[in-house]
C-alpha cells in the first residue's frame, strides 16, 4: 500500500503529512512562516520562503514517517487564499508600499482594499449574488484594484496573480492551471452554468480591470480544474528533488485551507452520512463555516453558493468570523495561566477550564456556562465577515447567527462538525452544542486540514473522492446539546442581537452632524 501526503499553508505556519490509505496519521512537519505588518491592515509574505518551507516540511515528514518516497502515490496542497505577485519571469514582485523585494503576497486577511470593495458593491454587478451580495476586501478583485491604483509599477511589471494555493502546485508541476475552488471563491469565477461559465468581462470592465480581460486573462488563468485534478505531468525534476518525492508523482488541484479542513471532517462517517445535513467549522486565524447543498442557497451576507468549490456537484455556502482565532489566542495569552502555558510549551485549555470550574463551583452555579450571566462581549474584532458582511463591526452566538442565517436560506443543518486548536476545549465544544442546539463532532483524526489536503492526492493518484472516503475509517466523538441551558443560551443570543444592534446606533451617531 502506498502513502498520500498532504501540505498546509496555513496563516503562521507550513505543515506537511504522510497518511496511510485509510486515513491513519504516520508523521507530520511543522515551520513557522513570517508576516509582516508595515503599517495598520496591511499583511505580507514572502512566497519563495513560504515553498522553501513547503520542501523542508515534506521531506521531514517523509524521513520521520518511515515510507519509502517511492510509496508516495499523490500530494495535495492546500493554502490560505493570499493573493501571490509575480513578474514576467515568474519571480517574486513586490507588493509592499515601502518595496521590500520579498514582501510578494498580500495575505488574506490584509484589509488595505476596504474602499475598492466599497466602490466595487456599489455598483452592485450581478456577479457579487455569488460572493452574498457583498464583496469582501478580503478577496481577490478588490487587491487587485488596489495594486493597479496605489502601486502601478507593480501593477504594470506582474507577469502573473496567483491565488497562493494555486501557486504552490505551479511550484510543485509547473502547470499554471487554476483550482476552481480558489477562482470562484476567491476571484469572482463564475461556475454551476455552462452558459455562463468563465470570467464575466463586464465585471471587470465595470470595476476597472478590464485590461485583465483584453490580456485574454492571462494574468489571472485561462485553465480552471476541479480540485483534486491531475495537474501537468506531475511532480516536475526540480521540485521532486526539493520535496523528496519520485519526479511525475501526481499533484492535484488545491483547496482553501478552511475547504481543505472542510472536506477532511467529510471523512467522518457517522449517521448524518447526507453532507448536506452538515455543517463543517473550521477553526484557525479565522472561523469558517462550511455548508453544502444540491441547489443553490443564496444567503445575504454569506459568501457563495459556489459550484462544486468543496465536494463535486454540491454548492456550497461559507460563512465565517474573521480573526477570530487570532482574537482569541490574544485573550487566552494575556491572562496569567495563558502566559505561564506559553512559557512551559503545554496547552493552556485544560487549566483555564479547571480555573473555570473552580470558580463555578465556588459560587454555587451548576455549570460553568452560567459564569457569563452578567458578561456579554461582542466578537467582531476584525469586521464582521457574515452575516452581516460589514467590514467596520469590530463567539458562540456569532455562529449561531451565522447557523440561523444558512438554514433561512434553505440549507438543512443537524449535526455541527468542527476542527482546529479551539475544538481542543472540551468546554467550547460543549458550550457550541448547547448554543446550535445540534450535536457537535470533533474527528479522531486531529489534522483534518492536512487529511483534506493528502485526499486531493489521492484523487490525483486516480482514486474518486467516494473511493477516499471508504478507505478512511474516519470516526469522532460527539456531544450533544443539554436542554436545561437552552434557555439560558436563549437569552445570551437576545442580548448578542441587541448588542450587534447597538453597534449600528453608535455607527450612526459618530457618522451623523451634530444638530
Amino acid at each position: 500500500m502506498g502513502v498520500f501526503v498532504g501540505v498546509d499553508v496555513g496563516t503562521g505556519s507550513v505543515r506537511a503529512a504522510v497518511f496511510e490509505a485509510d486515513g491513519r496519521l504516520l508523521a507530520s512537519h511543522s515551520l513557522p512562516i513570517a508576516t509582516w505588518s508595515p503599517q495598520p491592515d496591511l499583511y505580507q509574505q514572502d512566497s519563495e520562503a513560504i515553498w522553501n518551507a513547503c520542501c523542508t516540511s515534506v521531506k521531514t515528514a517523509l524521513s520521520e514517517s518511515g515510507a519509502d518516497p517511492a510509496t508516495v502515490l499523490g500530494i495535495g496542497f492546500d493554502a490560505t487564499c493570499s493573493l501571490v505577485v509575480l513578474d514576467t519571469d515568474l519571480r517574486p514582485l513586490t507588493v509592499s508600499p515601502q518595496g521590500e523585494p520579498d514582501q510578494n503576497i498580500i495575505v488574506w486577511m490584509d484589509h488595505r482594499a476596504v474602499e475598492e470593495a466599497k466602490l466595487i458593491n456599489s455598483l452592485g454587478h450581478p456577479v457579487l449574488k455569488s460572493v452574498g451580495g457583498t464583496i469582501s476586501p478580503e478577496m481577490q478583485t478588490p487587491k487587485l484594484l488596489w495594486l493597479q491604483q496605489h502601486m502601478p509599477d507593480t501593477w504594470h511589471r506582474a507577469g502573473m496573480f496567483f491565488d497562493l494555493p494555486d501557486f504552490l502546485t505551479w511550484k510543485a508541476t509547473g502547470s499554471l492551471t487554476r483550482s476552481l475552488c480558489t477562482v470562484v471563491c476567491k476571484w469572482t469565477y463564475q461556475a454551476g452554468d455552462k452558459e455562463t461559465e468563465g470570467w464575466d468581462r463586464t465585471y471587470f470592465e465595470q470595476i476597472g480591470l478590464g485590461g485583465l480581460a483584453e490580456e485574454g486573462w492571462k494574468r489571472i488563468g485561462t485553465e480552471v480544474a476541479a480540485p483534486g485534478s491531475p495537474l501537468g505531468e506531475g511532480v516536475t525534476e526540480e521540485a521532486a528533488e526539493r520535496l523528496g518525492v519520485p519526479a511525475g508523482t501526481p499533484v492535484g488541484a488545491a483547496l482553501i485551507d478552511a475547504h481543505a479542513g472542510g472536506l477532511g471532517l467529510m471523512a467522518i462517517r457517522d449517521q448524518f452520512e447526507d453532507p448536506c445535513t452538515r455543517l463543517g467549522i473550521i477553526a484557525g486565524t479565522s472561523s469558517c463555516f462550511m455548508a453544502v447543498s444540491r441547489e443553490p442557497c443564496p444567503v445575504s451576507g454569506v459568501w457563495g453558493p459556489y459550484w462544486s468549490a468543496m465536494l463535486p456537484g454540491l454548492w456550497l455556502s461559507e460563512g465565517g468570523q474573521s480573526a477570530s482565532g487570532r482574537l482569541l489566542e490574544y485573550v487566552i495569552n494575556s491572562h496569567p495561566l495563558g502566559q505561564a502555558a506559553t512559557e512551559n510549551n503545554r496547552p493552556v485549555q485544560e487549566d483555564l477550564e479547571e480555573l473555570l470550574s473552580t470558580m463555578a463551583k465556588d459560587r454555587g452555579l451548576s455549570d460553568v456556562t452560567l459564569l457569563t450571566s452578567d458578561l456579554h462581549v461582542y466578537p467582531d474584532h476584525h469586521g464582521n465577515r457574515s452575516p452581516h458582511a460589514d467590514t467596520t463591526l469590530r463567539g458562540m452566538y456569532g455562529s449561531r447567527s451565522i447557523v440561523e442565517a444558512l438554514s433561512s436560506g434553505g440549507h438543512r443543518i443537524e449535526a455541527v462538525y468542527i476542527c482546529g486548536g479551539i475544538a481542543k476545549s472540551s468546554l467550547f465544544v460543549q458550550t457550541l452544542a448547547d448554543v446550535l442546539g445540534v450535536p457537535v463532532t470533533c474527528p479522531s483524526q486531529p489534522e483534518a486540514v492536512l487529511l483534506g489536503a493528502a485526499m486531493l492526492g489521492a484523487v490525483a493518484s486516480g482514486l474518486t473522492l467516494d473511493d477516499v472516503r471508504g478507505q478512511i475509517s474516519g470516526a469522532g466523538t460527539s456531544v450533544s446539546p443539554r436542554p436545561e441551558l437552552e434557555m439560558f443560551h436563549l437569552k445570551k443570543y437576545k442580548v448578542f442581537q441587541k448588542m450587534h444592534r447597538d453597534q449600528l446606533t453608535y455607527k450612526e451617531i459618530m457618522e451623523g452632524s451634530m444638530k
